[in-house]
């Protein structure tokens, strides 16, 4: 049986396979475009997951390096789920080493919270401090105009 990899190397990235789950697959970013895919890549730091030399996982990591990290985009194809692949790919991350000490990082799950608060994540402590700007439109055709 092989064993799975994880690497940050871009090069590797199967850029096709990650835009085709976002767009088509995901609940977060349906409709996404190839080219905001490419540029999320291209700006972020990514984690590939690997076997056999075939990429089955995806996450991606948006920082500063030194205070603030958002983790997205986070997946690991059907057939490969529930295997530990996803812990692993989050061991990598979280180990990264532009990425220790870190004042706050931050996600969004719809499902997988189980899996995150094994590494340590927590809901918000104070909720009423976060706010957002969201547009849960902006890869449809129903966009307005700005």
């Amino acid at each position: 049986m092989n064993t799975p990899i994880v690497s940050t190397d871009k090069s590797l990235l199967n850029i096709e396979l990650i835009h085709s789950y976002l767009c088509d697959e995901s609940y977060w970013a349906r409709g996404i475009p190839l080219d905001t895919v490419r540029r999320s890549i291209a700006n972020s730091i990514c984690f590939g997951l690997y076997l056999g030399g075939e990429m089955i996982g995806f996450s991606r990591v948006t920082t500063d390096k030194a205070t603030f990290a958002y983790l997205g985009d986070v997946f690991v194809l059907a057939p490969h789920q529930h295997k530990g692949y996803g812990k692993l790919m989050m061991q990598e991350a979280m180990q990264h080493p532009d990425l220790q000490g870190l004042r706050r990082w931050c996600l969004l799950t719809a499902d997988a919270h189980s899996m995150y608060r094994n590494f340590g994540w927590k809901d918000l402590a104070d909720p009423s401090r976060w706010m957002e700007l969201h547009n849960p439109n902006v890869y449809s055709s129903d966009q307005p105009a700005p």
